[in-house]
């Protein structure tokens, strides 16, 4: 205990002379990254300066030496570079100057959204245009907006709400890997309708044996869902397709994985994504348009479009800031062991408490989520639990609890690190380091977005030799300016090409 106390001081003085030094250094030199051995030290004129991606292990890293016992306590900074409102910001144009109706305008108002960010101003009218798209973009710069408003447009100006169709014939279906995802898009959707006559509802997996038995049938315009639950129920001719003209895939790079593949795929086969680019020539020519948004695009992007549509027909709008470290957000790193961390956890934990700052905390397994939300709550710090493995009515609800400030701590596994709109949270932690630069990505993005406090904080623990190469990646990209490297969602197909590659190696021992 004493030993995990003298780590978290230490740390303490650590971090308050690196400020310190960020601070001083300002009207000098921009620090990018301070560390605790201050020949680490970077400053924003030290960046390399060709313009192709540095190589990995030409630049000296300061985590290269965390593989030895020794380097317990050792730390280094992230600092940001620029402000948060230059990380989002606003376009010159108005929503009015890209298409968008008046009432559909005062409904943007009502949720404080009076001018687009740059990067909607581009993705909208590309999705007006009616051509197939891919939106990828940095977490929490406003994709969902990007899609939403550009299709409720669409919907407006063919009158296509007005039209009569059977029940449960959705004009667009937005699907998400995830049930709070699909809530969060539910609200979204409600309050962008509101009084344009335009119905919407939201379905989630975890009641769809009961729904399949009990079916509700009725009008509805734009359904969103988690992946599961509508895969059952349009299978089960419950809900129909031959309607639906807009087809989202929210998280794309997430449904496109090796855990939804196959069965989206089939599913996709429904919608007749060839037929697009005629639908505007009469009532009796239906096609389908799809939209696909993602904060992390896989190498293999195209392989995979390529099974739904016609790569040729899709049009990308594809962010600057894609898989790069966000550079308005401090991120510490700091080495510790295993053993030192639940308590360096709950001393950074009360210091949030005390200064009101919601925090997010990012476990790599249940199990250790688990572990985190007993320990605080035992310890007198109100914290919610979501996981994955929960059943659903325990899970429904958790992370609403957070969003209204029941509570101020949200301990959680990767199920929370996409695309949900945190923008109440401050801090996160990284009580386990993720081992792949796509998760690493989407966790840091439930702060510092778009609507969010400007004094957000990242703090990362790291104790495993897993961890420590995965660290050593993205201080390598925040030394060069480069982008993150080799940034792909699909872990299970990661894990299943490793086990491959072993296999042959083995086999080719064998043969030998």
């Amino acid at each position: 205990m004493l030993k995990s106390v003298k780590i978290v001081l230490n740390f303490r003085a650590s971090i308050s002379s690196a400020a310190r030094l960020a601070s001083t250094s300002a009207d000098r030199r921009t620090p990018v990254i301070t560390c605790k051995r201050s020949q680490y030290n970077q400053f924003v004129d030290q960046f390399p300066s060709s313009a192709e991606p540095t190589k990995f292990g030409s630049l000296e890293l300061v985590s290269s030496g965390w593989r030895h016992r020794k380097a317990t306590g050792d730390y280094f900074i992230i600092h940001p570079v620029r402000q948060p409102f230059e990380a989002h910001a606003l376009s010159e144009v108005s929503f009015r100057d890209l298409g968008v109706r008046e009432d559909l305008v005062e409904n943007l108002k009502q949720r404080h959204a009076l001018f687009p960010t740059t990067y909607q101003a581009e993705a909208m009218p590309a999705v007006l245009n009616g051509d197939h798209v891919l939106l990828a973009a940095e977490t929490g710069c406003g994709k969902t907006y990007s899609y939403l408003v550009p299709i409720v447009e669409g919907i407006l100006r063919r009158k296509l709400n007005g039209g009569e169709r059977e029940f449960n014939s959705p004009l667009v279906l937005i699907m998400t890997p995830g049930r709070e995802l699909a809530q969060q898009i539910g609200r979204v959707v409600e309050g962008l309708t509101r009084g344009l006559d335009i119905t919407s509802r939201v379905l989630l997996g975890g009641r769809t044996r009961q729904q399949m038995l009990n079916p509700h049938f009725e009008e509805v315009d734009i359904l969103v869902a988690s992946f599961g639950a509508i895969s059952k129920l349009i299978t089960s001719g419950i809900y129909r397709t031959d309607a639906v003209r807009w087809v989202v895939l929210d998280e794309a790079d997430t449904l496109l994985d090796d855990s939804f593949n196959a069965k989206l795929l089939h599913l996709m086969k429904r919608f007749p994504f060839h037929k697009n680019h005629l639908q505007d020539l009469g009532d009796n020519v239906r096609g389908t348009q799809l939209v696909l948004a993602a904060a992390t695009m896989p190498t293999n992007m195209d392989e995979l479009l390529g099974r739904l549509v016609n790569i040729e027909t899709m049009e990308e709008v594809v962010s600057p800031n894609l898989h790069r470290l966000m550079t308005h957000v401090s991120q510490r790193f700091m080495r510790v062991t295993k053993q030192d961390r639940p308590q360096i956890l709950l001393d950074l934990v009360r210091k949030d408490i005390k200064r009101q700052r919601p925090l997010i905390i990012f476990s790599n397994k249940t199990a250790t989520c688990d572990f985190v939300s007993i320990q605080l709550n035992e310890a007198g710090i109100p914290c919610v639990n979501l996981n994955g493995d929960m059943l659903l009515k325990i899970r429904l609800g958790q992370f609403e609890k957070f969003q209204q400030a029941e509570v101020n701590v949200l301990s959680t596994t990767d199920v929370a690190s996409r695309g949900l709109d945190t923008t109440r949270a401050a801090h996160v932690i990284n009580f386990d380091f993720p081992l792949y630069a796509a998760d690493y990505i989407h966790r840091i993005g439930r702060i510092g977005r778009v609507g969010s406090r400007g004094d957000c904080l990242v703090t990362n623990l790291v104790s495993s030799q897993a961890e420590i190469d995965a660290v050593q990646r993205v201080e390598h990209s925040a030394r060069a300016n480069d982008p993150l490297a080799n940034v792909n969602a699909n872990v299970k197909g990661i894990i299943r090409r490793k086990i491959e590659k072993s296999l042959k190696a083995l086999d080719g021992t064998a043969g030998n």
